[in-house]
């Protein structure tokens, strides 16, 4: 098959709108964001420039695409990660979550600047309100089994959780922590201590 034909087979079988994800990944990857247009994704989706209408009408559409993708896969390996904490407890099952959080981050860090550094830059779709929505609330329901009942601040709680592990994700992504950090063991320093802070915001 000649890749003229493999090209077509594929957008015939419904692979466009995943190719296209990919493309706009790649870019985002490659830093270059005056790239990040869909002629260009089209193009190394080896499509003509007006195919990707097919599947997303705008560029802020795919852009809305690959970050309601990012936070779906987030909430997936945080969930993951939960599961395979060592007692199942509620403080290890919520620090579990906090290493997930940073590993998903640093390891889909296109993605990853997507879903929250590049958010404000285009129009939301209603997929990435609830993919977002679900990730917060996976959040939530992790706190809140950290403090237990009768807390009326777990909001607060899952904010200042995720302002730790977005703060170290976002340092290690730009490289802003000071070179003699041992990044593994200061994350699992911060999260132990997690739990713990948590329920003593409520007396502060």
């Amino acid at each position: 098959m000649t890749g003229s034909n493999a090209k077509k087979r594929a957008y015939h079988h419904g692979n466009l709108a995943e190719a296209l994800v990919k493309a706009g990944l790649d870019i985002l990857t490659e830093g270059d964001l005056s790239k990040f247009t869909l002629r260009e994704c089209a193009r190394r989706a080896g499509v003509s420039h007006a195919a990707p209408k097919n599947h997303f009408a705008s560029l802020d559409e795919l852009k809305s695409e690959i970050a309601a993708r990012g936070f779906e896969q987030m909430v997936r390996e945080l969930a993951a990660g939960a599961d395979a904490a060592p007692s199942q407890s509620p403080d290890d099952r919520l620090i579990a979550m906090g290493k997930a959080y940073v590993r998903f981050a640093t390891g889909n860090s296109a993605a990853y600047l997507m879903m929250f550094r590049d958010g404000s830059s285009f129009d939301r779709t209603a997929r990435y309100r609830e993919a977002g929505e679900a990730a917060w609330s996976q959040l939530e329901a992790g706190v809140a089994a950290v403090l237990g009942p009768g807390r009326a601040d777990v909001e607060e709680c899952a904010a200042h959780a995720f302002a730790l592990v977005h703060g170290f994700a976002s340092l290690i992504i730009e490289g802003g922590l000071p070179p003699g950090v041992e990044i593994d063991s200061a994350i699992a320093a911060s999260l132990a201590s997690l739990p713990r802070a948590l329920r003593g915001l409520g007396s502060a």
